[in-house]
């Protein structure tokens, strides 16, 4: 199913404007693809709740999965659960949480034991927002989000307490867009892609690594160096990826579009 871009909440996608990275080829040599979701798969919103599935994208993404033998992977911040009820489990291949839980195509799991201190990260967050409105805690159990994308004034003051808290607890800081997240230290983006291309059937394949936030760097560069490339999506800014897409509706574009060459 070909599509010509992606209706979020029932409303068609503004038009995209490119990016000053030039856009990635369509035809690719055995590529594997490793999708980050929010503002990569699924348009961001205020709430991590009001991301919803939808089935434009869900095609896309079984159909792509067909085309290219299962050689497709969702990495997230998501957990894996979050994952799979936005893309509506259309990829078997999944990691959530930075890395930090990994379901292989087979559909056996990998996840890391949580630090005792991302309890101490969820009661802090929870303090500082009670008395914010718009800020909102988010407890994946391996890590703490604290969001404030309905509150951007909060965000010094939340990236201030991210940062005591991470240099007290030894948990890693994540920043992202309007969040900042404290999590399990060990794995990144690029370890659950290095990880993945060990195994089938993604090994001996050609990453390409599409991502929009500072958290997806480590992917961009994992991929460039096994011989892959990063794809980075939204506005320009400085970047480890060699290509640019200006948003979801263009991703989901060139998603339809990729196929394999010889």
């Amino acid at each position: 199913m070909r599509i010509s871009h992606l209706i979020a909440d029932g409303a068609p996608a503004p038009l995209e404007t490119a990016t000053h990275l030039p856009p990635p080829p369509t035809r690719l040599p055995r590529p594997a693809l490793f999708l980050d979701m929010d503002g990569v798969l699924a348009p961001l919103a205020e709430t991590p709740d009001a991301v919803v599935p939808h089935p434009e994208r869900t095609a896309a993404l079984r159909a792509l999965a067909d085309r290219l033998h299962g050689r497709v992977a969702i990495i997230s911040g998501r957990t894996i659960a979050e994952i799979d009820r936005i893309a509506e489990a259309a990829s078997a291949s999944a990691s959530g949480v930075h890395g930090l839980e990994r379901r292989r195509a087979d559909g056996s799991l990998d996840r890391i034991e949580a630090s005792p201190a991302v309890r101490d990260a969820v009661a802090a967050f929870e303090a500082f927002a009670r008395t914010r409105p718009g800020v909102i805690v988010e407890d994946k159990a391996v890590s703490a989000g604290l969001h404030y994308r309905g509150a951007p004034a909060e965000a010094d003051a939340a990236l201030a307490l991210a940062r005591a808290l991470s240099d007290r607890t030894g948990l890693t800081l994540q920043a992202g867009n309007l969040v900042v997240e404290l999590k399990t230290p060990g794995t990144s983006k690029g370890t659950a892609l290095n990880a993945f291309m060990l195994e089938p059937p993604f090994a001996g394949a050609v990453p390409v690594m599409l991502g929009d936030d500072l958290t997806d760097e480590d992917g961009f560069r994992a991929a460039e160096a096994l011989g892959g490339f990063g794809v980075l999506v939204g506005p320009p800014r400085e970047t480890a990826a060699r290509y640019g897409l200006p948003g979801v509706g263009a991703v989901l574009k060139w998603l339809n579009a990729v196929e394999e060459c010889a």
